[in-house]
Formats: structure tokens, sequence, C-alpha cells
């Protein structure tokens, strides 16, 4: 597929993926873009079959958390590794259909809430690269893992705090979970910040200690892909 690469942002909740994604797409409007899910869930009042691609994504698919404790009822806008919740719009399609796809192989994330199946294909990565964006994919470890099934070539990215212990203040600060939540968001952290070590895994490993030198690493990282879509779009 022509266009330019998807980008995979990964990394456990509380790491600054939210933040760092914010800043780069205020910075370069008009660059980026996220794929439009899949649900078989009805339509809300004001949702259009096929919207979304400036809006900021969903991650999808195996998490490291239960699904109940990341995700309060039906309002899936939230990424369960992060604590913000964000509007986005779905192709609406029947569970026939979707699990169709995901036996097929056109999924690249999926997962059941609420007794709705929500999947993200690989033909959606596609349609946005074929208007000239870069797409985003913030998934999670096994998340990584499935992309690289793929021949989607995306760039691989993992943002890492400095430690256990600064994350664990840094989600504490949120005051936004029990303390059952938490320590099971430490204990996917963890198992996160060590995958993240395997070699071959990530093409880089930025360490946000600092933000404002993760958020230089990660436009030094992205810059030619960048320079790319604003060469074709002038």
């Amino acid at each position: 597929m022509s266009g330019p690469r998807p980008v995979v942002l990964s990394g456990p909740s509380g790491a600054g993926k939210s933040t760092l994604m914010k800043r780069l797409m205020n910075e370069h409007e008009g660059i980026f873009g996220f794929s439009v899910s899949h649900t078989t869930r009805n339509p809300r009042p004001g949702e259009e079959d096929g919207k979304g691609l400036n809006k900021l994504p969903m991650l999808l698919g195996a998490t490291l958390l239960p699904v109940a404790d990341v995700l309060s009822s039906e309002d899936l806008e939230c990424c369960p590794n992060e604590s913000e919740t964000t509007h986005k719009d779905y192709h609406f399609t029947t569970r026939e259909a979707l699990q169709e796809g995901i036996d097929n192989g056109e999924f690249i994330e999926n997962a059941e809430f609420s007794g709705n199946l929500y999947g993200t294909s690989k033909t959606a990565v596609e349609d946005v690269q074929a208007k000239n964006l870069i797409c985003i994919l913030d998934v999670d470890i096994q998340g990584v893992k499935r992309i690289k099934e793929t021949d989607l070539n995306p760039i691989y990215i993992s943002i890492q705090p400095p430690s256990i212990e600064t994350l664990e203040k840094r989600l504490r600060d949120r005051q936004t979970e029990s303390e059952e939540s938490l320590q099971k968001r430490l204990e996917a952290a963890r198992i996160d910040m060590e995958l993240s070590k395997e070699p071959g895994v990530f093409d880089v490993v930025i360490i946000n200690d600092d933000l404002e030198k993760a958020y230089q690493e990660l436009k030094d990282i992205l810059s030619e892909e960048i320079q790319k879509v604003q060469e074709a779009k002038s």
C-alpha cells in the first residue's frame, strides 16, 4: 500500500502517549489520521457511519487489564490504557459480517464489550494512508505483535516511564481510580516495560522522563514521514 507509513504507539497508562500525540497533532495539523473502527452496536443519535479520521484513536484488542476495570458501561470511547475519553465514529455492521472478517484475518485488533464486537481492520488503516495521512495506531503490546503479522510496515514506537515508581506517582496523582484498579495497571505496566526491552519489538523506545525531550525524540523519528506528507500536499 502506497502512502505514508503508519505509526504504532505503545506503552503503559501514565507513560504520556496521549499527551505526546495531542501535541504532535496540534503542531502538525492535517498530517495525522486515525482509522475508523467497526462495531456491531447500534448508532447513537448524531452518529454517522464511516466518519472519524481526525478523531483520537480507540485502543482495541487484547489488553493487559480486565475490560471491566478500565471501561465504564457502554461508553467505549476510552482507550483502555489511558484515562481520557474521546469521541469516536464507527463503521456500523452486523455481528455476522464482523465475525467473518475477524475469522478471515482482516482485522488487526478486535474485542467484545457489553455484548458488542469492535475491531480495527487493515483496510481502515489503508484508507487513512490513501488520504496521504500518517495513521496512528495506539495499541498494547499484544496488538503490536498482531500488527507485525501484517504487511502494514509501520514505525513501532514504545513510550515508557523512567521507572515504575514514577509511573505509580503519575497514576496516583490522577486520582481517577480505585487502589485495586491502580495495582492492576501497575502490574500491567511492569509486564509492558519488560516486553518493550525485547530485541526487534520496537524501532525505538522513548523514555518519557522529560516531556520536551521525549517530544523532540518523537518528532525526530517521524520527521521523514511528516516531510513526505507535507511535500505531497504542496
